[in-house]
Parts: C-alpha cells; structure tokens; sequence
C-alpha cells in the first residue's frame, strides 16, 4: 500500500500537534470533568431575558468539537458540538489570559476541547458561554468537509460514518433515534410478560426461512457452519421448554443482493406467545406499532417513500386471494388445476421457475406482481398458500392455505407472522417437501432439522408467532427511504487504496 500524501492543511495541524507537546498538552487528550451539555444549558436559559444575566453568576462546563471559528483580535467566537447539540462560546484574552488565548487562537476546526465559564446571552439572543477555562483535548489531523457541502458522496457518508455524525444532523438525530425505538420495543413486550432470549448464531443446518446463507468453517470441528437466517427453531424449543412468552432481537446474515431495502446484515426480532394465533399476533403487532409512534415519536402520521400513512386508522386486514382477486379479477379461492394455473401465468406474463410449479408459488407470484406494491395504508396480508409456508399451521376451513400473515406498509413488507405449526408429523412432511424443492434447484430451501422434530414430539402449546425487521421498521419510523441510513456501518465494497 502506497504512503498517503499530506495535504498543506494536515501537514500544519501536525506541526501544532507537536507544539502542544512541547507546551506540556496531550494532544490526544486525557480525562475531562464535563458537567453540562450544550443543548441542557441553552434549552435552561432559553426564556431569560439578556438584561436578566447582568446579575447571574451561573456557569456551565462543556466540551466538544469546535465547529465554527470566528476569530478576531483580543476576542472571538467559536462553536463546539457535543451529542446534544451544538452553544456558542465567547472567549476573550482579558478573561483567559494571554496564554490560553493563544492556545485557542491555535485551534482548528474540528479539534475537541473544553470549556468552563459563565453562562450569558448576546444581544442577537444567543445563549452562549463567557469561557473563563480553555483547555485543548484533541488535536484533529485531517480537516472536515466545508461546513456547507458535508460529504455529498453518498456512498462516501456511509463508508466514513464518523465523519457523517459529525456533519449531518439529520444522521445523528436517526442513530440516536433507532435504540430509543428499539428499547421502547423491549420494554412493551417486557410489560407484557415476554422474555427476551438470546439463541445461537451459528448452525449447521439451513432452517427458519426461505433465504441463501453465508457460510463459515470451524476450525476446531472441522465442520461448515451456516450463520443464521432467521431465530425462529430455537426460540420455538423455548417454548416447549415452557418458556411460554420469548423474543429475540439479533443480528442475522442472508447471503443475498444488496438495495435501498436490503442489506446481508440486519436486525431481525422474532416473538413467540404460547396459546395464542394469528389474530393475537395482529392485535400485539398492532400494539406495538402505534406504542413507537406515540411514546417515541410522537405523531401517528407518517411521510415515508412519497406516501403519507396514517397508524391510527386500524389496520386493514385482508386475504391473499381476495386481494389479488381486487386487483385481477381472479378468484383462487376456487379449486384450480396446475395446468390452469399455469395457463393463468402465461396469459399474465408471470414467468415460472422450476421448483415454483405449484398452484401456491402461482398464486404467491400473482400478489407480487398485481398486489404487493399496492398495499399503502397498513395492511395485513393473510391467507397465503401453504407452499410457501413451510412453518406454519394449516387453515382449518381450507388446508391449501396457512394461517399466516404480512404486514405491508407503503408497499413494503414490516411483519411475518403465523399460527405456528406445532404436529411434528405435518412439519417433518413439510421439511421433506423443502428437500424436494432443493432438489430441483431452489437454494433457499430449508433443511431438515431432526432435533426440532424430536422438540415438537414432546409437545409445544399452541402459538402464535411474530418477526419484524428492525431497520425497515426504524426506516419507516424515522422517516428515510435507504436501509443504509438506519445501520450505522452498511456493508460496503472495499476501496483499492493502492
């Protein structure tokens, strides 16, 4: 790998660095006593009149990055931004003395220090702090991007995310905002009664949902493992286990295609509920929805991907074939040959794979051309063919469908649920029928899992179960339309730095 060229500006902040040493600073810094953040001090004197602070004697004690830097003669005004926000600074040699005031006057932007002195207020109504203390903390070595254009680089921002927070308000207002959604989650289904689990993330076989893994190697084992696609068998043998009331958020991998909607490495969370179905797992959905809107956020109204949704309203609640027939006029509620099917699909230009040669994977393939993209308002899609799902229990009124649903939001998919499967001798024909299907070239087949058979023969209760994808869920929630802007560190292509 080549050795960078410095830049002038790199090349200058270094020698300061220097400087400071020999001044007797750490230009990398040491610990700091901070006692107050920039937006609790101008939030706590916002409403005091200018003339109020002439007999104050309040003080604040901040530090951060500086951001702007005004500098004039004996006096200047800079700005420093912590995790709150970002306060005004006076400094002014007759209040710091000569020494320290060159020091400031030394100081770069985006270098970190901090600040002691008397809270007061311009005359223009700015909050600002009179600094009686200055001390350097670090000395940043590469400059920021102009405070105007930032890194306009999109794959840039996601590549150097540190940079990005420190640029862009909007960034950090969302990597705050996402573990407050997440937190408010876990503490809804903890007053619930549900316990939160954490399962392996490794395995050796492919179960838990239809998707391409990526593979690992154990060296000890000597044994390809595959990183987990989905939580669900695990959180399941809990329940047998009388657990009763589980969920899990954790990462999950699937080795797949990467768009504004996808990313390999997500956050799944799947909750599962003894002796409830598809209709409880409506209700908590629900629940837990319109909770983050109003607890977190705090508006039901939402504009997301050019569409304004509305989480007050009840959700919609509609089957696959119902809503299909809305769209096309075709009613698979009726008993339809695979021939017919077929000739359904030729005449609506739906191309069929191999292993999708069923009356169920036709009738998937149909709602995902004429019906997935149409779903705005929030709906829930149930009723879907029992092909496709593999995991759950069949419909009792018509055993060609599950009890499963969807919930689809501006179109996009938020929630998988089902009245969970719980016969082994059903689930293990059902695993049998992923075998076939892999055989004839469907990789995202699941395996047979014998020891969530054996699970199942003991006796789970029956229940309902429920997964979310946590960043579609906090994309929506904080407004953006890019997966990417929810993760902090997106997988990303390596740059040839050579």
């Amino acid at each position: 790998m080549r050795e960078r060229k410095l830049s002038e500006q790199e090349l200058v902040r270094r020698e300061k660095a220097l400087n400071l040493k020999k001044l007797g600073y750490d230009p990398f810094g040491s610990k700091y006593e901070r006692k107050d953040f920039a937006t609790d001090v101008k939030n706590k004197y916002k409403d005091v009149d200018h003339d109020e602070f002439e007999n104050m004697t309040d003080t604040a004690k901040v530090a951060g990055r500086i951001m702007f830097i005004r500098k004039m003669g004996k006096a200047s005004f800079f700005t420093i931004k912590d995790k709150t926000g970002s306060i005004q600074i006076y400094i002014s040699i007759n209040d710091v003395g000569e020494d320290s005031y060159s020091l400031f006057k030394s100081a770069d932007i985006g270098d970190i220090v901090g600040v002691f002195g008397k809270v007061m207020k311009t005359r223009t109504g700015e909050v600002t702090i009179k600094c009686l203390e200055y001390t350097p903390l670090v000395k940043a070595l590469r400059p920021l991007p102009e405070k105007f254009h930032g890194l306009t680089d999109v794959e840039e921002r996601y590549r150097r995310r540190y940079v990005d927070l420190i640029m862009n308000d909007d960034s950090r207002h969302v990597a705050f905002l996402r573990p407050k959604i997440i937190r408010s989650i876990q503490n809804f289904l903890d007053n619930k009664g549900f316990v939160e689990v954490e399962t392996p993330v490794l395995s050796t076989l492919l179960t838990g949902a239809s998707a391409r893994p990526f593979i690992t190697h154990h060296n000890c084992q000597d044994l390809d493992m595959y990183l987990r696609i989905a939580l669900e068998l695990p959180l399941k043998r809990l329940l047998v286990g009388g657990m009763e009331k589980v969920y899990e958020i954790g990462r999950t991998f699937r080795n797949e295609g990467m768009d504004p909607k996808h990313n390999p490495e997500f956050t799944l969370m799947e909750v599962y509920e003894a002796y409830s179905d598809l209709e409880g797992m409506m209700d908590l959905t629900e629940e837990m929805f319109l909770n983050i809107a109003q607890n977190v956020i705090g508006k039901t109204d939402y504009h997301w991907c050019n569409y304004d949704i509305n989480l007050k309203e009840p959700f919609k609640r509609i089957s696959m074939v119902d809503a299909i027939k809305e769209k096309t006029g075709i009613d698979f509620k009726k008993e339809i040959s695979l021939d017919e099917a077929l000739e359904l699909a030729r005449e609506h230009n739906i191309e069929v794979a191999e292993h999708e040669k069923t009356v169920g994977h036709i009738i998937n393939l149909f709602f995902e051309k004429y019906v997935e993209e149409t779903l705005i308002q929030p709906t829930f899609l149930y009723g879907h063919p029992i092909e496709i799902s593999p995991l759950t229990k069949k419909n009792k009124e018509d055993p060609r469908f599950v009890d499963r649903f969807e919930l689809f939001i501006g179109g996009r998919e938020f929630a998988n649920a089902y009245t969970e499967l719980n016969d082994p001798v059903d689930q293990l024909e059902r695993f049998e029928e992923q075998l076939k299907e892999k055989d004839l070239g469907n990789d995202e087949a699941n395996d047979i899992d014998m020891d969530f058979i054996e699970a199942l023969e003991y006796g789970m209760p029956p229940a309902g179960g429920v997964g979310y994808g946590i960043d579609r869920l906090v994309m929506f929630f904080t407004e953006q339309e890019s997966i990417r802007d929810v993760i902090l560190f997106p997988t990303m292509k390596p740059i040839d730095k050579n």
